[in-house]
């Protein structure tokens, strides 16, 4: 990856690539998603125009989090949006259009990676309705293929 590209793409992603360096940052292309990688390992990805971490991620921990609960697991690692309903539990604050990272709520384990349909706020007072986009997720062709 050219310099100028890794220094836009450092800048773009703010703190999911704090301190990461230009020179070692490369870029692979998986059916149609480009991942961006440091020292081998996967930590962005994207998708159209759609910038996210992946899994892998070491500061997964710097965004907010929803928990859900152990029923909608099978959904969440299937590709299906999170609902509001399946949300037992919100970390720090967001706004509409925010990534998130989806956890599980007995293992609080790193499930999917999403994009917010609604604030914090909005969240806590829904009963019904989509909650989360999903994005990316324990299963998917990008996991598997980080995997391996």
């Amino acid at each position: 990856m050219r310099r100028k590209d890794a220094k836009e793409l450092i800048e773009m992603s703010g703190m999911l690539l704090e301190g990461a360096k230009t020179n070692v940052i490369e870029q692979a292309e998986l059916n149609g998603i480009f991942v961006f990688l440091t020292e081998g390992i996967p930590i962005l990805a994207r998708d159209g125009n759609v910038l996210y971490p992946t899994l892998y991620n070491p500061r997964l921990d710097k965004l907010p989090s929803v928990f859900v609960d152990m029923g909608a697991i099978p959904f969440v690692c299937n590709g299906a949006d999170i609902m509001v309903p399946g949300i037992v539990e919100v970390l720090g604050e967001f706004n509409e259009g925010d990534l998130i990272v989806v956890r599980d709520v007995r293992y609080r384990k790193a499930i999917a990676i999403g994009r917010t349909l609604a604030s914090s706020g909005e969240i806590g007072e829904m009963n019904k309705g989509k909650g989360i986009e999903n994005l990316h997720y324990v299963g998917d062709r990008l996991w598997q293929a980080m995997a391996e």
